[in-house]
């Protein structure tokens, strides 16, 4: 199975006009959305995430500010991203533990494959490699 992986967005536009960027089903979204949501305000010394999914894959997009990620895929794997481009997406895939830490004025736009279901969430570090070394 891939892991995450960085998503560059068309950006179109000028700096004296300013930009636009797309996202469109198959270009650059590997799925079909289902859910959108963002998350702001987040103090920088909160750690968010710290879970993985059985089923949903995710793309990230710091729309504003900065947001690090850190990846850990089940076989041991950990990859850091520093997202702080609103062109730019990260495709996180169904097995992988992920957390977030943001800048103050971060907004995380969230495209999920699925809709909210908390039996989707392995929130135990543990029970994640467990079930996705087996």
């Amino acid at each position: 199975m891939k892991g995450p992986y960085l998503i560059e967005f068309p950006k179109v536009g000028a700096s004296d006009i300013g930009f636009i960027s797309i996202a469109e089903y198959p270009k650059q979204i590997p799925f079909d959305v289902k859910r959108v949501f963002w998350t702001y305000y987040t103090p920088e010394s909160v750690l968010r995430g710290r879970h993985a999914h059985h089923l949903t894959e995710q793309v990230l997009v710091a729309v504003a500010g900065r947001i690090i990620v850190t990846a850990e895929q089940a076989d041991g794997t950990v990859e850091l991203f520093r997202l702080e481009d609103p062109y730019m997406g990260l495709y996180i895939p169904p097995n992988v533990w992920h957390t977030m830490q943001y800048s103050h004025s971060a907004v995380q736009l969230v495209l999920a494959s699925t809709l909210y279901d908390e039996q989707d969430y392995i929130r135990q570090h543990e029970q994640f490699r467990q079930i996705w070394q087996a």
